[in-house]
């Protein structure tokens, strides 16, 4: 039986190159185990880059036909997406293998390190990578294990969603989506937000209540989202964007210029190459952390002052004649909302535009959607969308998304739908202006990152 990351050597993914699957993978070979996977995108011969990178982390790959599994495989890893029925799950049942969750093997290395849990609706990858940056540049040689890609892991030629430290704290992000966040005993407990996304509020109250009572040291909140604020343990661990006087750690000043915000925090001033007021609160998150375990705020100020930010998170592709293009990751109601809201600070005119995912999540947020889209834009800007990535399953297709355009016109803001999305360059083209950002929002979909190149190339 498998109760820690000492009980095994051999160990096997099945779908390796996802997200979190390959951050997983990448740490356990990064200490030393023989990681090898497989996933439904390795073809025969066809170039795939994550495949690439994933072998020069020393993770053997193998298309998922079974061939990866034998005998001397002790352990076989499976996200939630991975079913019974799967072939290599009963070969590894045949076996005798042991077969576990991703979270669940999450859960065991947070154990065997001094662990640190992002958890929240909104935020954690950004908090994560920041958090890990304020501490590599303290010196205490942290590891992280991500859902996205630091670009400054990236450059080194990797996938960057994890790095292996010689020091102690090991930085994770915790679902609360699938609920594993409540395997997790973290050192330090981090909430950023609570709002509605995949489950209802009070499943999501429950949830990160549970994940409260399971941190073992400090447990730190957002004293400025409501409903966080109600988990505080102790308001002197906490941090704030709105001068709460019950957080110890609150910023000031909060200015935008064009890629880059500007704040302080108990007077030191913070300088970040990032944007939007949702960034400040990521930041003044990890600050709140790093300085609780010792660093400093002026180094936390100057660690973040080199941050170079994370893939797809208001990730720029390049401006052509007048034209920003930014591509991001948001994908619920606040997130989109806050996407667009840190983009009207570079340019008077915002032309968002947005994949929702999945029937079921489409549904259940609606109204949430529209309300929060609808507040946010300005009387120039628009909101575009294109119909419902749809991953396959048995899912009711009783929604699309001009449902949640014809909401929003109906508050009177500028909506529009444009059912394939490969024709939407050609839609929006009249609406392009010298001076404006085309923000294009989505997740889930493997394919978005090629979208947003070709609409940068084809602009």
């Amino acid at each position: 039986m498998i109760t820690g990351i000492n009980d095994f050597k051999n160990v096997f993914f099945i779908g390796v190159a996802g997200s979190g699957m390959s951050a997983i993978a990448q740490y356990l070979s990064g200490i030393g185990k023989n990681v090898s996977g497989s996933d439904r995108f390795f073809t025969p011969d066809t170039y795939n880059e994550t495949r690439e990178k994933l072998e020069l982390a020393g993770i053997q790959c193998f298309l998922q036909d079974g061939e990866g599994i034998n005998e001397n495989t002790e352990l076989v890893v499976v996200s939630t997406a991975i079913e019974n029925t799967v072939f290599e799950v009963q070969k590894a049942n045949q076996l005798g293998i042991s077969v576990i969750k991703r979270s669940e093997l999450l859960a065991l290395i947070a154990n065997s390190k001094k662990t640190i849990a992002v958890g929240g609706t909104s935020g954690k990858s950004t908090t994560s990578a920041m958090l890990f940056d304020i501490l590599k540049y303290a010196g205490l040689q942290p590891s992280i294990i991500s859902g996205a890609g630091l670009v400054s892991i990236i450059g080194e030629g990797k996938i960057g969603n994890a790095e292996v430290g010689k020091g102690e704290w090991l930085v994770i992000e915790a679902d609360e989506s699938d609920g594993s966040i409540v395997q997790y005993h973290p050192e330090i407990g981090l909430l950023l937000n609570i709002d509605k996304d995949h489950q209802e509020i009070d499943e999501l109250m429950d949830i990160f209540t549970q994940f409260r009572n399971n941190t073992n040291g400090k447990f730190v909140v957002n004293q400025s989202n409501f409903l966080s604020a109600q988990l505080s343990v102790n308001p002197l661990h906490d941090f704030s964007v709105d001068q709460n006087n019950a957080a110890r750690y609150a910023t000031a000043d909060f200015h935008q210029s064009g890629f880059t915000i500007q704040f302080t925090i108990d007077n030191v001033p913070f300088s970040i190459n990032t944007v939007g007021k949702h960034n400040m609160e990521n930041a003044v998150a990890a600050t709140c952390v790093a300085n609780l375990i010792g660093v400093s705020l002026q180094d936390c100020a100057q660690a973040l002052n080199k941050y170079e930010g994370i893939y797809r998170r208001h990730q720029v592709l390049g401006e052509k004649n007048g034209v920003w293009v930014i591509d991001d990751y948001a994908h619920n109601p606040a997130k989109c909302a806050a996407s667009i809201a840190a983009c009207q600070y570079i340019s008077p005119k915002v032309i968002a535009w947005f994949q929702p995912h999945g029937y079921g999540p489409t549904r259940f947020l609606r109204t949430d959607f529209v309300k929060e889209i609808s507040n946010i834009l300005r009387p120039m800007d628009e909101i575009w969308m294109s119909e419902i990535f749809y991953a396959g399953g048995t899912a009711v297709k009783d929604i699309s998304s001009n449902d949640l355009i014809e909401d929003i016109k109906q508050l009177n803001a500028n909506a529009f739908f444009v059912e394939n999305r490969n024709d939407f360059l050609s839609a929006v083209r009249p609406h392009l202006t010298e001076n404006c950002v085309l923000l294009l929002m989505g997740a889930r979909d493997p394919s978005l990152e090629g979208f947003g190149k070709q609409i940068w190339e084809n602009l």
